[in-house]
């Protein structure tokens, strides 16, 4: 939902798309967002359902868009950033940025297969920098030279390694611990995939319906299994790491991302709770990013008229469950009724 080339929503009576119409009511965006983001829309709106994981990748910064957008068009298609945010409509699972140092450390020491691929010696040095070892260096450069060394290792030591462990870890599936079990489920849906590896290094993210992840810059993120929201950025910029059969620009990918260790909790982001007109809950998903805010507005139960709040920017509505009649001044007395899926464009105001 939105206007981005590849994929532009278009106005249901007319046909017309709504890039097209934006340009020709451009007031409809705010004066703040028509001035700052050349009369274009800043955002896109998805809906995702994921059954099969969708790729390990990250989306570069904005400068880094428009340096890969000059020098490899043909994969960066636009010079914009895509910081992007996921709001779970269902028990969903993610990955999102680098585990705890120490997490990492562990699977890098117990799993042989990993560690194959990953260097006795990088292992060595990592190890070194999370107990803090005097002269070793720090924790996200030998992050950084592991993750690296994995996405740089020859394809048929993945492949022979990543089989092995697979087949080590069946024989006793039931009783494996959590990343493990998780390795065995992605082995099946991309068997030999570099990515299979990398779940080791980055956090498992189970969110409950409403709890949301912010992907900003540089950050290792995929989703696994699901319903969601996802906001982001009018751009289709992706570097991938893994879990596909797309074009995988190492180089990029290790120079770029964000080697900082989190926790799970710490890569959540928490909504500011308002509260609404006649009892409605909001919550507001506001990152500190200037593209984008999601609102996530839901009614008490029992309740039959809610009235949106005024904004200063354009707004794309979308029904989740439920049905109403929508009713605007500029509509007249002719309502539209709405219900799961209805999606409206609201102008500015």
């Amino acid at each position: 939902m939105g206007t981005h080339p590849r994929g532009a929503s278009v106005i249901a009576k007319t046909n017309t798309s709504l890039e097209q119409w934006i340009s020709q009511n451009p007031e409809c965006l705010g004066s703040k967002v028509m001035e700052r983001f050349s009369g274009k829309l800043p955002f896109l709106f998805k809906v995702l359902s994921v059954n099969i994981s969708l790729s390990i990748q990250a989306h570069p910064n904005k400068a880094l868009a428009e340096e890969l957008h000059r020098r490899d068009a043909a994969h960066y298609a636009d010079s914009n950033h895509k910081p992007e945010m996921a709001i779970a409509l269902s028990a969903f699972e993610g990955l999102c940025g680098f585990r705890p140092a120490a997490e990492i450390a562990e699977h890098l020491q117990t799993t042989a297969e990993l560690q194959a691929v990953v260097g006795t010696d990088n292992v060595t040095s990592f190890v070194q920098a999370v107990h803090g070892s005097s002269g070793a260096l720090s924790t996200a450069v030998s992050l950084q030279q592991c993750f690296a060394a994995l996405m740089q290792c020859p394809r048929e030591t993945v492949r022979e390694k990543l089989a092995s462990l697979e087949s080590r870890l069946q024989t006793d599936a039931a009783s494996q611990p959590p990343a493990a079990r998780l390795f065995l489920r992605l082995y099946k849906q991309f068997p030999g995939d570099v990515g299979c590896f990398a779940i080791f290094f980055l956090n498992h993210m189970k969110l409950k319906p409403g709890e949301a992840m912010f992907l900003g810059p540089n950050v290792p993120h995929a989703y696994l299994y699901g319903d969601c929201i996802e906001c982001m950025a009018c751009s289709d910029n992706t570097v991938r790491a893994g879990l596909t059969p797309k074009f995988i620009d190492v180089p990029t990918l290790c120079a770029m991302l964000d080697y900082r260790c989190r926790t799970v909790d710490e890569n959540k982001f928490t909504p500011v709770q308002q509260g609404g007109a006649g009892g409605a809950g909001v919550s507001v998903y506001d990152p500190a990013v200037p593209d984008f805010s999601v609102l996530r507005v839901e009614l008490a139960a029992g309740e039959m008229d809610y009235t949106l709040p005024l904004v200063d920017s354009a707004s794309i509505l979308l029904t989740v469950q439920g049905e109403a009649d929508a009713y605007s001044g500029s509509l007249g007395e002719e309502p539209i009724y709405v219900t799961r899926g209805t999606v409206l464009f609201i102008s500015a105001g």
